[in-house]
């Protein structure tokens, strides 16, 4: 039987990989419209991180949370901020691509993603590690 947080995870990922999809569109109309034959790197990055989390989202998470011996609550917090992460990533790397002014967010020393960044290490990884822990003790 599949958990019921397994069923909105896949949604979730199919949500991703669907946008990715469109991200796509976007930067193929760049690659034949610029002098270069090539998109804004964000546009790129925004295209690939998408498709690439769309399949950590699917491929593992998905799993982790079927599997997990945690209750559904903290299995559904847990794949909710990796899965929240993903998306404010791929969000910054739209936002970055539709301003076209820099081809590295990193370079800018007075950003202020800095809170975003600790969150997304906190979130991404904590959350991974809950489910992990969660399938291990239920599967090994």
């Amino acid at each position: 039987m599949i958990r019921p947080e397994t069923n909105w995870v896949l949604f979730a990922a199919g949500l991703i990989f669907l946008a990715s999809l469109i991200l796509g569109v976007w930067k193929w109309q760049q690659s034949i419209s610029s002098e270069n034959g090539t998109a804004h790197r964000y546009v790129n990055v925004a295209h690939n991180a998408g498709l690439m989390y769309a399949f950590a989202t699917s491929a593992i998470v998905a799993p982790l949370v079927q599997f997990s011996g945690w209750p559904s609550a903290v299995n559904s917090v847990a794949a909710g901020a990796i899965i929240g992460m993903f998306v404010v990533t791929i969000s910054n790397y739209v936002r970055l691509g539709i301003q076209a002014q820099t081809d590295n967010q990193m370079r800018d020393r007075r950003s202020s993603l800095r809170g975003v960044r600790e969150a997304l290490i906190i979130g991404e990884i904590g959350g991974t590690a809950v489910l992990l822990v969660g399938f291990a003790s239920a599967q090994l």
